[in-house]
């Protein structure tokens, strides 16, 4: 009788409860949030994972030239002299310790809808990876910035709300800030969230070359409108196109490959729904 009360009460538990901090921290900073994909150094080879999150591109754009940062728990080149209270206000805000404001280039104004057990969970994560000693140059801002706020963004997200699908597809995608690529921009080097929201079309420079972000609305010419949802998971999951051909970064395939199936699942439903 025990054996068989341990097992329904084992069914009972949702899989965010068995899973700790870390575990979940790791997930969101290695798949959803690919924040490697900035922050650790890349070379002719790809991202060094050796010095994973030590400071990685440099993002040189008409309105700043900034260098992911070191967001390993190193004291002094670092986040190890911040608290838990500094780092998840930063992830929110963009707003440093000391004041500054940080490049939108760093989607904080996506991780606005962050649950608190998200925040916790980045933090206990970024706390528990190897600290690197590495020292990134100092950003240069070369225009005054205007403060924006993406589609679906700028809500803090509840636990139970993603229990929904398409509730849990629209937090994802807002987290994995594909919006902020997958969105032209306007005027005063500005998106148009308001016109164009996933509609592709900006260009994107690094070691790969030179590659355009894609339509990702439901539009059937323009975007995904006629994709099935495996033509839709292949690409985000291994850089194939629906015609077969080879994507360029910088999307992060290689961390979208490890995200779950069933928030795969829930991002292909609600891009589905992006008006085209």
């Amino acid at each position: 009788m025990r054996i068989v009360f341990g097992i329904a009460l084992a069914l009972l538990v949702s899989p965010a409860a068995a899973e700790t901090l870390i575990e979940r921290g790791a997930y969101l900073v290695n798949s959803v949030m690919v924040c490697n994909n900035c922050h650790t150094p890349r070379g002719p080879q790809g991202l060094d994972m050796t010095r994973a999150l030590s400071g990685g591109q440099t993002f040189d754009e008409p309105a700043f030239k900034v260098t992911g940062s070191n967001i390993t728990p190193d004291k002094d080149t670092g986040i190890g002299n911040w608290s838990d209270v500094e780092l998840k206000h930063f992830l929110v805000s963009g707003i440093r310790p000391n004041g500054s404001a940080v490049a939108p280039i760093m989607p904080t104004v996506f991780y606005t809808v962050l649950t608190e057990r998200d925040l916790d969970a980045l933090t206990a994560y970024l706390r528990s990876v190897p600290a690197v000693h590495h020292e990134t140059p100092a950003p240069e801002y070369k225009v005054a910035l205007k403060p924006e706020m993406p589609t679906y963004a700028g809500k803090q997200a509840t636990e139970a709300e993603l229990s929904d699908q398409l509730a849990r597809g629209r937090y994802l995608l807002t987290i994995a800030h594909c919006l902020e690529c997958h969105t032209p921009e306007g005027p005063s080097v500005v998106h148009d969230f308001a016109g164009g929201s996933g509609k592709g079309g900006r260009t994107f420079r690094g070691p790969w070359g030179e590659s355009v972000s894609a339509n990702i609305t439901s539009d059937p010419a323009a975007g995904l409108g006629q994709w099935s949802d495996n033509e839709i998971k292949r690409a985000i999951t291994q850089g194939i196109a629906r015609d077969g051909h080879k994507l360029k970064p910088p999307m992060a395939y290689a961390g979208y490959a490890t995200m779950s199936p069933q928030d795969l699942d829930a991002i292909i439903a609600f891009v589905r729904t992006l008006p085209p």
